[in-house]
């Protein structure tokens, strides 16, 4: 590359880079489980109270991703990365990261870092036009300081910026720990543990380093957590241990869902009867098609407790998935039942009813899938199963609508106008389902002229 045009691509670099702080789901996938979410809710439900947000208006989204991390991304929506769930030791722990992230929200921290970000890429390319300025009149040593200086500049105050907001959102968490009457116990432990986790990778503790970071150096929080959280009235009250052992349970789930089935096998050994080393094991074994095995566990579980809605679903999910869809249908019932009807478990009913191949069951699957859809829009997969059965039943202009609505799930937005538009043409004028075909055909057409205006 020549030597004139080197700034330029540094600048370019960095502009694109303050970008990607907008866009944090890009590379995310978003992991649906029912007893997982519920867990999270319940974890959350006494932090959001004493942050005074309304509860029903924060979403907890589960993320598929090792790394040790939750964060907000606009709206009142907090992401909860599977590691960070894999990391912490107790329900105290995430409970604590709950409410940091709680904070972010009150304060708005997701539109003003959008705002900052912005003014730093401004400073940026500002910066940038300076440096090519220079760079035409001939002065190429003058343009690569210039600019230089200008991606000093917006990094700086970017992370500054950052830094502030992470100690200021440190206190929130711990005020809202305390108005929850929860130890800040948690929350020391798993600052702890990420301090332990930046030593061994290799990470500065020292005070000259705090400058290259996006949070504070986590030595120092969790010296001004300590002094505050150990005066609280809430330090010395004690956990909740029904909340511990869904966190244990739920763990372990999630572990034997992700993780590779020998990894588990040696985590859990056979020699391990208790209920999370079952309910992880049943994960591994059925990822290996050891069907007999992965049944033999959820039969366990289900003995050990016979109305666990959860147990239930996994034995259901198992006979589903591995082609015994008949004999998956009473568990699924059962546990759609005992949780009345959570939108995933009646989705995965549906789903089983339509598999079984009996036009039977499909004035079944159709009421059990409208239910779910009704009680959860974001669920690609129920609206593609109430697809099926309006095709099967000779509604085409719903099932249209219905592929529209996964498909812009998916972000497929060109495929959802061209079914939105179908199911518009010929559903009645002015009915529910014509007005929910127009705000998805209005919905894409933004989409896709976003895309180009980017382009």
């Amino acid at each position: 590359m020549p030597r004139r045009f080197q700034p330029l691509a540094l600048a370019c670099a960095l502009i694109a880079s303050l970008g990607l702080a907008l866009e944090p789901l890009a590379a995310q996938s978003i992991l649906r489980d029912a007893e997982t979410e519920q867990l999270l809710r319940d974890m959350a439900a006494p932090l959001i109270e004493a942050s005074e947000l309304e509860p029903g208006h924060v979403k907890l989204v589960l993320i598929n991703d090792p790394s040790i991390n939750a964060f907000v991304a606009g709206g009142q929506a907090i992401y909860v990365h599977t590691g960070l769930i894999e990391a912490a030791e107790t329900a105290e722990e995430v409970q604590g990261v709950l409410a940091h992230e709680l904070g972010h929200i009150t304060a708005g921290h997701a539109v003003r870092t959008d705002e900052r970000t912005r003014a730093a890429t401004n400073i940026s390319l500002l910066s940038l036009l300076l440096g090519i300025g220079a760079a035409i009149a001939g002065a190429g040593d003058a343009a690569m300081g210039v600019i230089a200086a200008g991606q000093q500049a917006a990094i700086g105050s970017f992370l500054s910026f950052n830094r502030d907001q992470e100690a200021a959102t440190d206190l929130a968490g711990a005020r809202y720990l305390s108005g929850a009457g929860i130890s800040g116990r948690g929350m020391i432990r798993f600052f702890e543990r990420l301090r332990g986790n930046e030593i061994r990778a290799g990470y500065s503790q020292a005070d000259e380093a705090a400058y290259a970071r996006t949070h504070p150096l986590t030595g120092d929080r969790i010296q001004v957590l300590r002094d505050l959280l150990e005066e609280d009235p809430a330090w010395d009250a004690p956990a909740d241990p029904q909340l511990q052992a869904r966190f244990v349970r739920t763990k372990a789930k999630l572990f034997g869902y992700l993780a590779e089935p020998q990894r588990t096998l040696r985590t859990y050994p056979p020699s391990d009867t208790s209920i999370p080393a079952r309910y992880a094991r049943a994960y591994a074994y059925h990822k290996e098609a050891r069907v007999d095995l992965a049944l033999a566990e959820a039969e366990a579980l289900i003995a050990a407790e016979p109305d666990n809605p959860w147990f239930l679903e996994l034995k259901g999910q198992v006979l589903l998935e591995s082609g015994r869809v008949r004999e998956a249908l009473a568990p699924l019932r059962r546990a759609s039942e005992l949780t009345r009807a959570h939108p995933l478990i009646a989705g995965m009913l549906g789903h089983a009813l339509i598999a079984t191949e009996d036009k039977a069951n499909y004035a079944e699957a159709e009421q059990v899938l409208r239910a779910s859809v009704q009680r959860d829009r974001y669920n690609p997969f129920a609206w593609y199963q109430l697809g099926v059965v309006y095709e099967a039943r000779g509604d085409i202009p719903r099932a249209r609508l219905a592929s529209a609505e996964q498909q812009v799930m998916r972000h497929r937005y060109a495929e959802a106008l061209q079914s939105a538009q179908a199911a518009e043409a010929y559903l009645p004028y002015g009915s529910p389902d014509w007005l929910r075909a127009q705000d998805i055909a209005l919905e894409a057409r933004a989409e896709l002229e976003r895309a180009r205006n980017r382009r």
